[in-house]
């Protein structure tokens, strides 16, 4: 079974790459992708890891694009690990999340709900190359007593249009494409279901997409027949995964549940680019 979007506490997931890596496994996974936001550095890990539980390993990341303030998620894969421009972009990328949570915080503390300082960002966190988010500021407001849960802290504060809410600045979806091409990856257009932005699909596909994300926790049977029928008709391949975060980050039931039919990994496999 395959699974290409899996996250680590590298970015916003609750598992360690190690940890990530034995609970594929025993959910009877063969080829994983470790798919966090904005970084590869949970690679070297995952990568050790699978080696030694026998799974196999693709190279990924997801990558947070823009489109007129909303955010659309690019996911990336096979791509070079090593690739000068990518990890240069992939460093700003990280940047603007740490100045993203700043912000966020101080708009808490002025509305009378300060998190600890614990919770800003660190120069730990730049050289680790981790990716900061909401999700961070949500569990902080949640140990601070100021939200029941992570939903509860979306719900009411940092949801687009919330009182704390932040623009991201990002590349457009189609700059992002085009860097992970020439990383040598494949760009598939995440989670559609749940982003809403149907209407950018024909064009990103025009710009170059490869592929569109079908099979994800948030996608019913129509819409995995959908998207199917949609990548088909734009000469898309298709991927998908559980896009887990954890064991207590929700969806935690889609791991092993929610996979890529081998045919169509094959299919997306080999579109696969040589650099």
């Amino acid at each position: 079974m395959t699974d290409l979007h899996l996250h680590t506490t590298a970015s916003d997931g609750d598992s360690t790459p190690g940890d990530l890596v034995a609970r594929a496994a025993a959910a009877g996974l063969v080829t994983i992708a470790v798919t966090d936001h904005d970084t590869m550095s949970a690679l070297t890990e995952a990568r050790v890891a699978a080696r030694q539980a026998g799974l196999r390993l693709v190279t990924g990341l997801e990558i947070t694009a823009v489109h007129e303030s909303q955010d659309v998620h690019i996911l990336g894969y096979f791509v070079d690990p090593d690739h000068a421009e990518l990890n240069a972009f992939l460093a700003d990328q990280r940047a603007d999340r740490r100045r993203r949570v700043d912000e966020m915080l101080d708009r808490l503390a002025a509305l009378g709900l300060p998190v600890p300082d614990a919770a800003r960002p660190t120069g730990d966190d730049v050289a680790s190359g981790r990716a900061l988010g909401r999700p961070l500021v949500a569990r902080a407001l949640v140990d601070a007593g100021h939200a029941r849960d992570i939903a509860d802290a979306f719900d009411r504060l940092l949801a687009h249009g919330r009182p704390a809410f932040v623009a991201r600045r990002g590349a457009a979806p189609a700059e992002v494409i085009g860097i992970i091409q020439r990383a040598g990856g494949l760009a598939s257009f995440a989670h559609p279901g749940k982003l809403g932005l149907d209407e950018l699909i024909a064009g990103l596909a025009s710009a170059g997409l490869d592929a569109l994300e079908a099979f994800h926790p948030d996608h019913g049977p129509a819409d995995v027949e959908r998207y199917r029928r949609l990548a088909d008709d734009l000469g898309l391949a298709v991927s998908g995964g559980s896009d887990y975060h954890g064991p207590g980050a929700g969806r935690a039931d889609a791991l092993g549940a929610v996979v890529l039919p081998e045919k169509d990994f094959a299919t997306l496999e080999a579109r696969r680019r040589r650099v």
